[in-house]
């Protein structure tokens, strides 16, 4: 199976960067626009083998990589921030 190794990483830090919004927080539909800004910025790391997933974890370790997520997710939660697509409760 496919699996884009990205996809991984931003659902895993997702929590981490919206901790303190609670307007992303409290809406599945915020939560998954900021998922897809962020991983429409990433490089896609496909990923196919158990091989394949060991590098790529591999890769997590450097400094350069998460914060590239990290940066991401972060101006991804501005963008939704600033125009968030649901509807006030």
């Amino acid at each position: 199976m496919v699996k884009n190794y990205m996809e991984i990483l931003v659902e895993e830090h997702l929590s981490g960067v919206i901790k303190d919004q609670e307007h992303i927080q409290s809406c599945k539909k915020c939560q998954e626009d900021v998922q897809a800004i962020a991983l429409s910025n990433l490089k896609p790391m496909y990923v196919v083998t158990e091989k394949g997933s060991l590098y790529a974890k591999l890769n997590e370790f450097s400094l350069q990589f998460k914060s590239d997520v990290l940066r991401e997710l972060i101006r991804a939660v501005e963008k939704v921030s600033e125009k968030p697509q649901h509807e006030d409760l």
